[in-house]
């Protein structure tokens, strides 16, 4: 169950960054920068150009494919995100830590999820509702700047 804390409680897991940037979207963040000209398309053009290594869980996956998604929207976030990151075991157990971290917060599970994935591949996450995903900045999360 990873790392015990307290009493043998099990700890928060945290991963070291990697040399190269990486920048772990969220579902609002993509949708919002397949809107041409938004900020969060600029954010995003700037990062491709810079050659920033971009990642999406397949949790933010599985919530874009939700949609409704436009003509030609998912093919063009298929090119940005080609094969989501998996969900693993590991991202499990962190997940629920970040749920009671975040006070157990009705409907933020999948924030909690997509938050571990982005801890694992020590990702900063791109998101444009940074107040859900503030809280999980104790476990060693990310925000980049959008």
């Amino acid at each position: 169950m990873g790392p015990q804390g307290a009493a043998g409680a099990p700890g928060i897991v945290r991963a070291g960054r990697s040399a190269r940037p990486v920048i772990h979207l969220d579902t609002s963040f993509l949708i919002r920068a397949l809107a041409r000209g938004s900020r969060e398309d600029r954010r995003l053009r700037a990062w491709l150009r810079a050659g920033t290594l971009l990642a999406m869980s397949a949790i933010a996956w599985a919530e874009f494919l939700c949609g409704p998604l436009g003509a030609g929207e998912l093919e063009l976030a298929a090119r940005v995100v080609p094969e989501p990151v998996p969900f693993v075991a590991a991202d499990s157990v962190l997940a629920a830590q970040l749920f009671a971290l975040g006070g157990r917060r009705r409907g933020s599970l999948a924030d909690c999820m997509i938050a571990a994935t982005a801890i694992r591949l020590g990702a900063a996450v791109a998101t444009t509702n940074a107040a859900d995903f503030r809280c999980f900045e104790a476990a060693g999360l990310e925000l980049a700047a959008v």
